[in-house]
C-alpha cells in the first residue's frame, strides 16, 4: 500500500470542512449519526439543519409536537437556526412536560452527566430520580426521568433570548465533552481500502481548518468496515455524496464519504472487512476518492492513531 501525498485540490478540498461541521459521528457524539431531516425516520435521532429548515418542519416529519422538540433542545433559538446546527429529535416515547420531569430515552454514549448537562440538571438528581438504574450501566433505549434544573435553559422560553446571545447555541451544540483517551479496542482497526494512496493526510490546512483524511484508490474498489459495529447512517448528504457512518464499541465512530453506491443499510450489523460502499469517481480530481473520518465520542481523531 502506497502512502503518497497528493494535491487534493478542487471542489473536494473545498467541501471537506463541511464533514467536520455536519458530522459531529458521528456522531455523532456517540449517538446516531446526524443527517438532514428530509426523508427517513428521524424520531430519536440527531439531524443537522439545512438551508430553509424550520423546527416546525422537523417536528412534523418526526410526528412529535413542536413544543416537545423545542424543550428537547434547550438553548436553541428557533428563529436563528444555523446550517449544520444539530437538533435532537425526541421519540414518541419521550416527554417534556413543562413542570417536569422529562422522560428521556438513553442513546449511545449517554451518561447521567451528559444528560444532566443538556437539560440543566445534575447527575446526582438523575440518580435520585432513577434509583432502579445504575449510573454505570445505562442501556440504550432505557427511559429515565430527568428532573428540571430550574434554569432558563431548560424551558422553551430560551427561544426568546436576545440577539446578543442568539449566536451562541450553534457554538454550544458543536462543543463536545472530552471522551478521554482512545480505548484499547480502537488499536486493531484495519484500513478501509486494501490498496490506496493518501491524497491528503488528516490535519489542518493553511487556514487552520481541520481536514479529514482523503484516500485515493483504483476503479471498482469497495470501502471496508474498519471494525465491527452498527451502521447508524447510510444515505446521501449534501456535498458529500453517499455517506456511511458506523458506530463501534467504546463510543468510537467511522465515516465513509464520497461513495458511489451504498452496500449497507441503516441498522445493519457489520463485521470488520464488510464492504460498505463502492468508492466514487470524482471529476474534479480525476480520481476515485474516499473521504474517511474517525471519531471518538464525536470528536475527530487522526485515523493513523487507530488504523493498522
Amino acid at each position: 500500500m502506497a502512502e503518497r501525498a497528493m494535491g487534493g485540490k478542487g471542489s473536494c478540498a473545498r467541501i471537506v470542512p463541511l464533514l467536520l461541521f455536519v458530522l459531529i459521528l458521528a456522531g455523532c457524539a456517540g449517538g446516531p449519526g446526524a443527517s438532514g431531516y428530509r426523508g427517513g425516520n428521524i424520531a430519536g435521532n440527531w439531524v443537522s439543519i439545512q438551508r430553509g429548515d424550520t423546527l416546525g418542519q422537523i417536528a412534523k416529519q418526526a410526528g412529535v409536537p413542536l413544543l416537545r422538540l423545542q424543550r428537547f433542545n434547550p438553548g436553541v433559538d428557533a428563529r436563528r437556526l444555523a446550517i449544520g446546527q444539530r437538533i435532537l429529535v425526541p421519540t414518541h416515547r419521550e416527554r417534556a412536560p413543562g413542570s417536569g420531569p422529562y422522560r428521556y430515552q438513553v442513546r449511545p454514549g449517554d451518561t447521567y452527566s451528559s444528560i444532566a448537562k443538556r437539560f440543566g440538571s445534575t447527575a446526582q438528581r438523575l440518580q435520585t430520580a432513577n434509583p432502579q438504574f445504575s449510573a454505570n450501566a445505562l442501556n440504550v433505549g432505557q427511559l429515565v426521568k430527568v428532573p428540571r434544573g430550574g434554569s432558563a435553559r431548560t424551558t422553551a422560553s430560551t427561544t426568546q433570548s436576545s440577539s446578543s446571545t442568539a449566536s451562541k447555541p450553534a457554538t454550544r451544540s458543536r462543543t463536545l465533552p472530552d471522551p478521554g483517551g482512545l480505548p484499547s479496542s480502537a488499536h486493531t482497526w484495519h484500513w478501509p481500502l486494501k490498496q490506496y494512496e493518501i491524497a491528503r493526510a488528516y490535519g489542518t490546512d493553511a487556514h487552520g481548518t481541520l481536514q479529514p483524511m482523503l484516500l485515493s484508490t483504483s476503479a471498482d474498489t469497495q470501502a471496508l468496515a474498519v471494525a465491527d459495529g452498527t451502521v447508524r447512517f447510510a444515505d446521501s448528504m449534501r456535498q458529500l455524496g453517499r455517506v456511511v457512518i458506523i458506530h463501534h464499541r467504546d463510543n468510537m465512530q467511522s465515516v465513509y464519504a464520497l461513495c458511489e453506491r451504498l452496500l449497507v443499510e441503516d441498522g445493519d450489523k457489520v463485521k470488520q472487512g464488510t464492504p460498505v460502499c463502492d468508492v466514487g469517481y470524482r471529476h474534479d480530481t480525476g480520481r476515485h476518492d474516499l473521504l474517511f473520518d474517525v471519531r471518538h465520542g464525536g470528536k475527530p481523531v487522526d485515523p493513523k492513531q487507530v488504523l493498522r
